[in-house]
């Protein structure tokens, strides 16, 4: 009798001692699943480039989330029934039928606190930490599990197929750049983020999404020579111009011939009248079509991000834009591309009053209609959308659908908008508040 209740104090202190193994195990693979696909596969990145083995593990094993989720749900769930119908042993044999209930209390208790909450709590706060450190036997459980989770895979994406549910494991891949996008409006909103910072950051990542015709000036906005006008009035024009390349056009200004530079437009001049002792009645026989350089043409469809590679390649920052049937439409510059990432650019030639838009003492902002939608929502931070208009003027009137006359008031998008100024069919100012 002795030696049979000691068999049984000994197997009891044993099962006791697998339970508690177990849910040790549970929670290793609770952590793990959470560290894994917790963890910012960009720092991961950057430990594995510094050479952090485990870095480099934790990401050859999240490159395949589906087969990784698979291996180490299918230990947890092996280790939590087996824990469980284990407690439910002992706990009957020491107190009947009551025992099931009260291994059920005891287990989801233990499970509960050891097994899920304390590993995922630990994991999620030290997520690369964590992932770099189990990798290596997470990657073991994989390879043990391969065989049974392709099963269960191809049983899985069966039954979603049946109900109309495509599988793309290539994803995630795709979404990177709304997760970047998404992290920095959060982190903005939290005040983690500069607006500055935010701004930049999304403009680098707008160029491929944006076209030419969006950010151009447009043509009825461009300073031009007039390729017959006399010397004199294309110096006088030049020295007083703010920039310092200009179209030239002969007949009408649809019929661009060429672009000068300033530069080699007075060193010509300077060279024809025969230096600081020349004769300037020489400057008659000057001809600006012999220093103007070839126009550079680009579609209005062009994205941004290639534009401002041909701009790179070709070594010039000044294109004119045209439309499919090759009539002007507007002018685009090294420089516009730049400010759609770092800011307005200004320099000592832009007028001071157009560099900052500041509010009125009756809470409203004075805007010309020209502004585009999405330099008003850089330097208001609103969300005006840009998806029908370009600029503020074209976004009244297509909300409006008629050209507005001064002093028409209408509110759309949570903003009161009253058109201040307009010259024959353009809106020229305007007055913006939110509602």
């Amino acid at each position: 009798m002795e030696t049979a209740t000691s068999a049984l104090d000994g197997a009891f202190w044993i099962t006791c001692g697998v339970i508690l193994l177990l849910l040790v195990l549970s929670g290793f693979f609770s952590g793990s699943e959470t560290a894994l696909t917790a963890a910012s596969r960009g720092k991961l990145r950057s430990q594995a480039d510094k050479g952090s083995k485990g870095a480099q593990r934790a990401l050859k094993i999240t490159e395949d989330n589906e087969r990784l989720i698979g291996s180490v749900l299918l230990g947890n769930n092996l280790v939590n029934i087996l824990a469980a119908s284990l407690a439910t042993s002992i706990f009957t044999r020491a107190f009947g039928e009551s025992g099931v209930a009260l291994a059920t209390l005891v287990m989801t208790f233990l499970v509960l606190i050891f097994a899920e909450v304390l590993p995922k709590t630990y994991a999620i706060t030290n997520a690369e930490k964590a992932a770099s450190a189990v990798a290596s036997p997470i990657s073991v459980v994989v390879t043990v599990f391969a065989p049974v989770v392709s099963a269960v895979r191809l049983l899985v994406r069966g039954v979603l197929r049946i109900f109309g549910v495509q599988i793309d494991p290539d994803s995630h891949i795709l979404a990177v750049r709304e997760e970047i996008a998404g992290a920095l409006q959060l982190g903005h909103s939290e005040g983690v983020v500069e607006k500055e910072d935010r701004d930049r950051v999304l403009g680098a990542l707008d160029l491929n999404d944006r076209v030419v015709e969006e950010i151009m000036l447009h043509r009825s906005g461009i300073e031009m020579i007039d390729a017959a006008d006399q010397p004199e009035a294309i110096l006088q024009q030049c020295l007083e111009s703010n920039h310092t390349r200009l179209p030239v056009f002969k007949d009408e200004p649809e019929n661009i011939i060429g672009v000068v530079h300033a530069k080699d437009l007075l060193r010509a001049m300077y060279k024809e009248i025969g230096g600081p002792e020349g004769d300037a009645k020489a400057l008659a026989r000057f001809q600006i079509t012999d220093v103007a350089m070839p126009p550079y043409f680009v579609p209005e469809t062009t994205t941004l991000d290639e534009q401002m590679r041909q701009f790179l390649r070709m070594r010039t920052h000044f294109a004119l834009v045209v439309d499919e049937y090759g009539s002007l439409q507007g002018l685009l510059t090294l420089e516009d591309i730049l400010e759609e990432i770092v800011g307005e650019i200004t320099d000592e030639f832009d007028p001071e009053e157009d560099l900052i838009i500041k509010p009125s003492e009756d809470g409203h902002y004075l805007v010309e209609g020209s502004m585009t939608i999405r330099d008003l929502n850089r330097a208001t931070d609103w969300s005006l959308p840009d998806e029908e208009a370009n600029t503020v003027a074209g976004l009244v009137i297509h909300e409006a659908q008629m050209i507005p006359t001064k002093g028409q008031v209408f509110s759309f998008h949570g903003f009161r908008f009253e058109v201040t100024e307009r010259e024959g069919n353009r809106i020229t100012n305007l007055k913006i508040r939110p509602l």
